[in-house]
């Protein structure tokens, strides 16, 4: 059996009392999903909802032309796969793990008692899905009307919120974050963000590599973004 020390420190299970989330997380199967391997795909039934434990997840949805696009990432301890939050039978977008990954999996039909008997459950599950629909309102926006360096700052900082780990060098993203994934979220070419990223690294905003980005000057970046 699971131990229910995995969840009980969350705000999410707050309410519920030590049989009942012994009980709750007796009904989960932990999952461990490799490096760049799907949770679940785009269409394809919502059968389970999750809660990560360790790892990051990229949301990715592909557009008409076939085009890959970042629409988020999710960190550890983050809900995910909740379709059944918005009245969906299958899951909106893809889930891939942007490292290795271990999450806690329920299966879908317990979704809509648990929201109703533990007001801290569906508190937190309103909140994920509030934070998210915020993003996906910032990025139209964005998109609609932000040069390309704001929209990609934007990205970054972002990303630092979710994943900043201070580092000798500055605060490191600490996500395998490539050059097209940067394009993928912020909507340009990955020759614009490797322009910009270039530039930046010159003047001393952030270190960039094979996958690492690190933001050596948080302030000058943030301003860059207010500009």
């Amino acid at each position: 059996m699971l131990d229910v020390a995995l969840i009980s420190h969350l705000p999410n299970f707050a309410d519920f009392s030590r049989v009942e989330l012994e009980d709750f997380i007796r009904q989960a199967s932990a999952r461990r999903v490799e490096k760049n391997t799907h949770f679940f795909s785009e269409g394809e039934t919502a059968s389970s909802f999750y809660l990560l434990l360790d790892g990051y997840i990229r949301v990715v949805r592909i557009s008409p032309s076939g085009e890959q696009i970042i629409v988020r990432y999710i960190a550890s301890h983050e809900l995910f796969g909740i379709a059944a939050a918005i009245g969906r039978d299958t899951y909106p977008a893809n889930a891939v793990a942007a490292v290795d990954c271990v999450a806690l999996a329920w299966p879908m039909s317990l979704w809509p008692d648990t929201v109703k008997r533990f007001p801290s459950f569906a508190n937190s599950a309103s909140a994920t899905l509030g934070n998210r629909l915020m993003d996906v309102q910032d990025r139209v926006i964005e998109l609609a009307t932000e040069q390309v360096e704001h929209r990609v700052a934007a990205a970054l900082l972002k990303l630092l919120e979710q994943a900043g780990k201070e580092t000798e060098e500055g605060i490191l993203i600490d996500i395998p974050l490539t050059r097209q994934d940067v394009s993928d979220m912020s909507g340009t070419t990955l020759h614009t963000v490797s322009r910009l990223l270039s530039s930046w690294e010159q003047s001393g905003l952030v270190k960039s590599s094979r996958k690492k980005v690190i933001i050596t000057d948080k302030v000058k970046l943030t301003n860059l973004y207010n500009r």
